[in-house]
């Protein structure tokens, strides 16, 4: 069964959109989500563009601050700090990667863990591993609410997550692990240096694939009626497409499927579910 990262974002948003309209009713202070985008890149303005149209369809206000590739390090902070400062900004994001010329730690410690929607800061990132309440990462809170939604069994289960980054392999193996639904996981992190990596992944109840290796998980890798959730985009060259390119998870999706009780496809799974996740921190962030 297909885990439609489209219907459940929408339907997040539609539940977002009723809880402004209370807001709006009752007088209150309408969520602001602000964003700054560095160069150029496309993947990172289709993110950021998708992001923007988001908080206007639930009727949060949003700002978009660009600047170009050849920013200063100096500058950046300093918007970071304006928006720390303001007073009307809930939370905002810096779009990552940044340039090479600028040291992505060095602003993402800068911004203030309230505002840090992404739940990239370490403050956010300590009080998740201890279970205390924070801002969850944007990926790791969509994969949750999708479980969560499709009320699938998590409790006892062996999940095996590939792929060890800090944005969501580790907090993904950290949150699996927790008590409470959906949690209390048996958890194995693994990643481009496991040794025999397919047998790892034929002990899971539950993949997570986020090692960034286009369709590198193959089907018979699989235990059946395993649960696959591939957070995998990437773009691979197509000559049928008019773009030239298709877009494939890190899970060979023809020979998973029919081995998996539930899969997410790519695109239409995670990817939604990160930007309804943002817009869900950004909401708690405005509270």
């Amino acid at each position: 069964m297909l885990l439609d990262g489209k219907l459940l974002s929408e339907n997040i948003k539609a539940e977002l959109a009723a809880e402004v309209d209370l807001i709006r009713q009752s007088g209150g202070k309408i969520p602001h989500l602000a964003a700054v985008l560095v160069g150029d890149s496309p993947a990172s303005q289709v993110y950021v563009g998708s992001k923007i149209r988001s908080c206007e369809q639930v009727g949060f206000k949003s700002t978009l601050i660009r600047e170009p590739e050849d920013v200063t390090e100096d500058r950046v902070l300093a918007i970071v700090q304006a928006l720390n400062a303001d007073p009307d900004v809930d939370g905002f994001i810096v779009q990552l990667p940044l340039p090479k010329h600028i040291n992505e730690e060095k602003i993402t410690l800068a911004i203030d863990p309230r505002k840090d929607v992404d739940g990239f800061h370490p403050v956010n990132f300590g009080r998740m591993a201890q279970g205390m309440d924070a801002f969850l990462p944007a990926t790791p809170l969509g994969i949750l609410e999708m479980i969560r939604r499709y009320n699938i069994p998590t409790a006892g289960k062996h999940a095996v997550v590939v792929g060890r980054s800090n944005i969501v392999g580790k907090p993904m193996s950290i949150l699996l692990s927790r008590k409470g639904y959906p949690g209390d996981c048996t958890v194995t992190l693994a990643h481009s240096r496991t040794v025999d990596l397919p047998a790892e992944v034929r002990r899971a109840d539950i993949v997570v694939a986020a090692i960034g290796i286009p369709e590198f998980i193959q089907g018979d890798w699989l235990k059946q009626d395993a649960v696959v959730i591939d957070v995998g985009i990437n773009r691979v060259p197509d000559a049928s497409k008019k773009s030239g390119f298709k877009l494939v998870g890190d899970v060979h999706f023809e020979s998973a499927e029919p081995r998996c009780s539930y899969i997410t496809p790519v695109p239409g799974g995670v990817g939604l579910m990160t930007v309804a996740a943002l817009l869900m921190n950004a909401l708690k962030a405005s509270r």
